[in-house]
């Protein structure tokens, strides 16, 4: 296995301790200039802070202090406990971020910015607290709102008609929850190396087959267009599901946006973590128990400035029907722009880092 890739000149890691009862990980940029404005980034799921690394150094550039922690459940923080599933509930996950900002020394941040399940963390962050985060920057996962005062209704229909369909067919998000996601991932017969390599591949825009559009709406017919790393074969694993999508050495090769030595970050973090801390998000966010506080803030909107980023090879976009368009017309009343960009699949800032970097340093520079 190749060696692991150092950190940009001129990013540092270092823990902060007790906030939240966690001892965090942070990889942080322009940290040499005090008194700067804060921006924090938060990462999804199979990543850690370093999916970060690309677009650190131009926001520290502008003059920000730039923080990426690897948040509850990931990488080098510590203090969490995977059978404690309650403490990765959304509220919880929230009071990480607000915890690390005051402990950093800050009042307020000039942005907070989320990719993939840290979009959903940054929206809500906002939300509940637009006096700590300025503005808010969404990538790859928009954000169409809290959910409704009244629950919708039994959600298990969709799930059975899923797995009616030829061939039957399961959603990834409740696939995640269960109890055999971590070991199917952490034990697969590739490897965990090779799995996250066919995984990134088969969502960015390297694989040809990602061209996403919008869906009508909710149901199996529908869903059933999303590729199946969203809406898995009800026999398969996730592992087993992207092995055939396994890019061959030339398409490693070419593969800029994350090197071998890079791969190798994420693939030896989670092969020491597993995959259990960030599924407990999927458990919270599928599981009406651990999300029920949420409809508290039932028809609030993010009233500070938003961007929403994401590529225009991501079914992400997509993969709730409607969240896109709600996210404009309804619960980002001061969307500034939202940018859907060439050559990226789902892992937009890594994908395409010197243009998002761009779209990111032009919004807080306003």
């Amino acid at each position: 296995m190749s060696e692991i890739a150092p950190l940009p000149a001129g990013v540092r890691s270092r823990f902060v301790d007790d906030v939240n009862g966690l001892r965090i990980h942070v990889l942080e940029a322009g940290f040499e200039t005090p008194g700067r404005e804060c921006i924090l980034l938060l990462h999804g799921f199979p990543e850690l802070a370093y999916s970060w690394r690309r677009v650190m150094l131009p926001l520290a550039r502008a003059g920000f202090h730039v923080i990426a922690p690897d948040q509850r459940g990931y990488g080098m923080t510590t203090g969490w406990n995977a059978d404690e599933v309650f403490s990765f509930r959304m509220l919880n996950i929230v009071r990480d971020a607000i915890g690390l900002v005051w402990a950093l020394g800050y009042d307020a941040v000039a942005s907070v910015m989320g990719h993939d399940f840290g979009s959903p963390v940054a929206a809500w962050c906002a939300l509940l607290r637009p006096d700590v985060f300025r503005s808010v920057v969404l990538m790859s996962a928009p954000f169409a709102g809290p959910p409704p005062a009244v629950a919708a209704g039994d959600r298990r229909a969709i799930h059975q008609a899923l797995a009616r369909l030829t061939p039957p067919r399961k959603h990834y998000q409740w696939y995640y929850s269960g109890t055999q996601a971590n070991a199917d991932m952490l034990h697969c017969s590739q490897g965990v190396h090779a799995f996250l390599r066919a995984y990134f591949h088969m969502k960015s825009a390297d694989w040809a087959a990602n061209a996403p559009f919008p869906l009508q709406g909710w149901t199996a017919g529908e869903l059933a267009k999303l590729p199946t790393y969203y809406i898995v074969d009800l026999h398969k694993g996730m592992a087993e599901t992207v092995a055939p999508e396994m890019p061959d050495d030339a398409q490693v090769a070419r593969c800029h946006w994350l090197t071998e030595p890079e791969l190798t970050v994420y693939s030896r973090m989670f092969e020491q973590t597993g995959f259990q801390g960030g599924l407990n998000w999927y458990h919270c966010q599928t599981d009406e128990r651990y999300c029920a506080d949420l409809q508290l803030c039932s028809g609030r909107r993010i009233d500070v400035p938003a961007m929403f980023i994401a590529g225009k090879s991501d079914w992400g976009v997509y993969q709730s029907p409607g969240a896109f368009e709600r996210m404009q017309s309804t619960s980002c009343p001061q969307m500034i722009g939202c940018h859907l960009i060439d050559g990226a699949g789902h892992w937009v800032q890594q994908e395409q880092a010197e243009k998002v970097a761009e779209l990111l340093v032009g919004f807080v520079g306003k």
